[in-house]
C-alpha cells in the first residue's frame, strides 16, 4: 500500500522539479513549494485511485482539481497568475503523460 503512494509521489516530484528547472525556475521558495504542493495533492489523488478506483473521467476530474490547487499554490508563492497557470499546467500535463506512458510500457 505504501509503495502505491510513495512511488508515484516521488516520481511526480522528480518530474515536476525537472519541468520547473527546464523552465529556468531557480527560486528555492517555488521549488520547495512544488514539493509541498505535490505532497498535498498527489497523496489524496492516489489514495482515491487505490481505494475507489479511477476511470478515465475521474482521473481527468482529479487532475483538474490538482491543477487548480497547484495553480493557487504557485500563485501564492509567486504572485504571478499567468506563470502559476503555466507552471501548474505544464508540470501536471507532463507528469501525467509520463506516468501513463510508464504504465503502458512497463506494467502492461
Amino acid at each position: 500500500m505504501i509503495l502505491k503512494l510513495v512511488i508515484p509521489l516521488l516520481a511526480t516530484i522528480v518530474i515536476e522539479l525537472g519541468v520547473l528547472l527546464f523552465l529556468r525556475e531557480r527560486r528555492r521558495r517555488v521549488l520547495w513549494g512544488s514539493v509541498g504542493l505535490n505532497i498535498l495533492t498527489n497523496v489524496p489523488l492516489n489514495l482515491y485511485a487505490v481505494y475507489v478506483g479511477a476511470g478515465l473521467t475521474m482521473a481527468g476530474v482529479g487532475e483538474m482539481l490538482v491543477m487548480l490547487v497547484e495553480t493557487l499554490g504557485y500563485w501564492w508563492l509567486m504572485r504571478d497568475l499567468h506563470r502559476a497557470v503555466a507552471y501548474s499546467f505544464l508540470c501536471n500535463a507532463i507528469s501525467f503523460l509520463l506516468g501513463e506512458w510508464f504504465l503502458l510500457v512497463f506494467l502492461l
